[in-house]
């Protein structure tokens, strides 16, 4: 892993054509100096504000106008699969809706026998799809994930295309939870609707990541805790019929994560956001030098990470477990359509 640590005080701002690419996290801190021109780094401002570091609650409730762009109502509520095709659910339903008079075609088996005999006149009852949406969302702000080389750490990116998605699932009138994964306690909400279910969800987000920072800040050498352990906590959070959604780059999840993660998929929906940096695609060649937390330093000759993240997101697949690469530079405005895609299945 390689990065810079940020350090407490601002330091100057840099000149023009010069950046720093930084990260926290993991077990490897590196220091490395890169070009800004080439689109490397996470550049800071002239009044010291980290862009995409820093996670904002306020930032995160502004995606819901993203969210609900392009999305019509009877999209949302017709829609059940992917694709161009909008369909509509087969069957009546379970949940009462209305009471109305009897018109040629009707089945006979929903006639109303109270209002009927109320009136006098045939009444049929109508019915509609009873369909409670339960999303627990699992944020990864472990070590590893506070990293990034382009427009974000790897945990910003994360939350921002999980605030994306609950947006989406409140509007259409699901419950949203939340559980985050970082080195200290984890955090977790139980599933809730409306919009004061997001707004607390983004703000457990915010808090959880400053949380995060703070304690790679003043314990550099701490170690990755196993992500098994909050995924369990959030399938605690799920009724039945709930969803799953982790948005994580996974990695050292922990000697049981798979085979967990394997075990809940056969009982609960789980739907897999891969978040994926740029210089984990397509490293730049040369050799790089990097300092660990023990005081080693070296250098280390790149290697390409080409096609790794297919890969694991078809071997998720073979389980069971859909998913999407979520690329960290692109920015909220492309992760739009990618949970809307995460949103029709759900």
């Amino acid at each position: 892993m390689f990065g810079l640590k940020i350090p407490r005080r601002a330091p100057p701002p840099p000149s023009a054509g010069e950046g720093t690419l930084r990260s926290w996290g993991g077990r490897d801190n590196a220091r490395q100096e890169g070009s800004d021109g080439a689109g490397f780094g996470t550049r800071r401002d002239l009044s010291g504000t980290d862009h995409g570091i820093h996670l904002s609650g306020e930032a995160l409730m502004g995606l819901r106008h993203l969210a609900r762009r392009g999305s019509a109502p009877a999209t949302r509520t017709l829609a059940g699969l992917p694709g161009g095709i909008v369909t509509r659910r087969r069957g009546r339903g379970s949940e009462p809706e209305d009471v109305r008079l009897w018109s040629e075609g009707d089945d006979r088996r929903f006639i109303d026998r109270n209002a009927t005999a109320r009136t006098g006149q045939l009444h049929v009852r109508t019915h509609h799809d009873e369909r409670d949406r339960a999303v627990v969302l699992l944020a990864d702000f472990r070590p590893s994930m506070l990293f990034g080389t382009r427009r974000a750490l790897r945990s910003v990116a994360a939350a921002e295309a999980l605030a994306l998605l609950g947006w989406r699932v409140a509007a259409d009138g699901g419950r949203v939870g939340l559980a985050v994964a970082s080195a200290g306690a984890p955090t977790v909400l139980r599933p809730a609707g409306g919009e004061r279910a997001m707004i607390a969800v983004t703000g457990a987000l915010a808090q959880a990541h400053a949380d995060a920072l703070a304690a790679e800040t003043g314990s550099p050498t701490r170690t990755e805790p196993p992500l098994e352990t909050t995924l369990g906590l959030a399938r605690g959070l799920l009724p039945a019929g709930g969803h799953l959604v982790v948005a994580s780059a996974l990695d050292d999840p922990g000697p049981g994560f798979d085979e967990l993660l394997t075990l809940l998929a056969e009982r609960i929906a789980i739907r897999l956001i891969l978040v994926s940096d740029a210089f984990e695609r397509a490293r730049p060649p040369g050799y790089y030098p990097f300092a660990l937390a023990d005081g080693h330093r070296g250098t280390a000759l790149s290697a390409t990470a080409t096609g790794q993240a297919e890969a694991r997101l078809a071997d998720y697949a073979r389980r069971g477990i859909a998913g999407v690469r979520l690329d960290v530079e692109t920015g909220p405005e492309a992760y739009a359509p990618l949970m809307e895609r995460l949103d029709a299945v759900l």
